[in-house]
């Protein structure tokens, strides 16, 4: 069957996270979980879904930027895409009056991820395959082919790029097997929103504590004395020996950053996130070689708005984790660039997941990482919250704070009938609901 594509569809669907803080962080104090959410449907009956992630407000603009791109789909084959989807990925984003409102950043962007993550959803459904699954049994050359080197080839060539994932073939099929019996470790960012109080974070991180999780990351950034005290509490909850994670979400400038995480190094963190503005490439630099002695590492990429800056983070060393995003780049193409970068450059990739749908989608590019390209997984987890899940037809599935690998065809995050229609927005009933309060 060819699947032909022949409409697609996009609606705004929100969820009011807000209400009970759920996402607060120092920068985003109010987030209502969000999607711009696209379906597309073919002359065969099968759909492809896909969606890119906001915190509420401004999604509609999203939409608009959706609609826009929707002439350079509609019309295509699935055959036509992937028998060239490299050309299909610069089609997107490389349109001579589109282009203008990026170039590969921004809104237009996120737009791109949702239509090409709606995309590679239908072509996993076609061959019957989770999208891991659909990536790991590709031939190095077609996984090459769906990447667009421009910009890129200073750091890493198609040459190269071939070269990593040949080495990788070897032992492949054991650690498919591993993951298949253990998953991928994960760590959790639900315990310690910035908007919890005392009595959640401990509650929470005691649950979680009972449940397996060894990795926890702590919202900081708004108050230096109070995130000294959460920062402690969670410590003291968790005991010496497991990881702590700290996220100011672009709170500060570089020498407050240094000063606010220098005194927070009691409580050992890993890593601090995202400490200032996420496209100072520089500042990050700055800050990851003053926190240096300090045994504190910086990571940062889920508003890494491309390949090109995560190519110059990893020139500047102004990373030790690369975080990707599966709806901040260009969908699983982007991304798969990002891995074989990151991995020349040695560094570990550590994904981005706090939102409506990230888990669900990023669980299948990090499974592809461990197995077909980095081979390691010191350092190496990815994030996960506990919010939203109940929305997807094939929820993620966490056992023993690892990600067990999805079994359904397709990209994990086509969302219930019954959920969008009660939460899309503003005429879904939830948010009938909320206006008349």
């Amino acid at each position: 069957m060819l699947h032909r594509i022949t409409d697609l569809t996009v609606m705004d669907v929100r969820f009011p996270t807000s209400v009970e803080q759920h996402g607060s962080d120092a920068m985003h104090t109010d987030p209502d979980y969000s999607a711009a959410y696209v379906i597309l449907d073919t002359d065969c009956g099968r759909k492809g879904f896909g969606l890119t992630f906001t915190l509420g407000k401004g999604t509609e603009i999203v939409v608009c930027a959706v609609k826009a791109l929707a002439g350079l789909v509609v019309g295509k084959t699935l055959q036509d895409i992937v028998s060239d989807f490299r050309g299909f990925y610069r089609l997107l984003t490389s349109d001579g009056q589109l282009r203008w409102l990026g170039p590969e950043k921004g809104v237009m962007h996120l737009a791109t991820a949702a239509v090409l993550n709606a995309v590679w959803d239908l072509w996993a459904r076609a061959e019957g395959k989770p999208l891991w699954k659909l990536l790991v049994d590709m031939d190095p050359k077609q996984i090459v082919s769906c990447i667009d080197f421009r910009y890129i080839t200073d750091v890493l060539t198609e040459e190269e790029a071939l070269d990593i994932l040949r080495k990788a073939q070897e032992d492949k099929q054991k650690r498919e097997d591993q993951m298949l019996m253990q998953g991928y470790p994960a760590y959790t960012t639900s315990c310690a929103w910035l908007g919890y109080s005392d009595q959640q974070l401990q509650q929470l991180c005691t649950a979680a504590l009972k449940s397996g999780w060894t990795r926890f990351k702590v919202k900081v950034g708004a108050d230096l004395e109070d995130d000294i005290r959460r920062c402690c509490l969670i410590r003291k909850v968790i005991g010496p020996n497991n990881v702590l994670m700290i996220d100011a979400n672009q709170r500060w400038d570089v020498a407050e950053a240094i000063s606010w995480v220098s005194r927070l190094a009691e409580v050992q963190p890993l890593w601090i996130e995202e400490p200032t503005s996420p496209d100072d490439i520089l500042a990050h630099a700055t800050i990851s070689k003053a926190l240096a002695p300090l045994g504190i590492a910086v990571a940062t990429g889920e508003q890494c708005q491309n390949r090109v800056m995560f190519k110059q983070f990893l020139q500047a060393s102004a990373l030790q984790f690369a975080q990707i995003d599966s709806c901040r780049l260009g969908s699983v193409n982007e991304n798969l660039a990002v891995l074989l970068m990151a991995h020349k450059f040695n560094v570990p990739v550590c994904p981005h997941a706090g939102g409506v749908g990230l888990c669900e989608l990023v669980q299948h590019l990090i499974l592809f990482d461990y197995i077909c390209v980095s081979a390691d997984l010191e350092n190496r987890m990815c994030e996960y919250v506990d919010h939203l899940h109940e929305h997807f037809s094939s929820p993620v599935v966490i056992q023993n704070a690892h990600y067990m690998p999805p079994k359904d065809p397709g990209y994990s995050c086509e969302m219930l009938e019954t959920s969008v229609r009660r939460y899309q927005y503003p005429e879904g009933e939830v948010w009938k609901q909320h206006t008349e309060k």
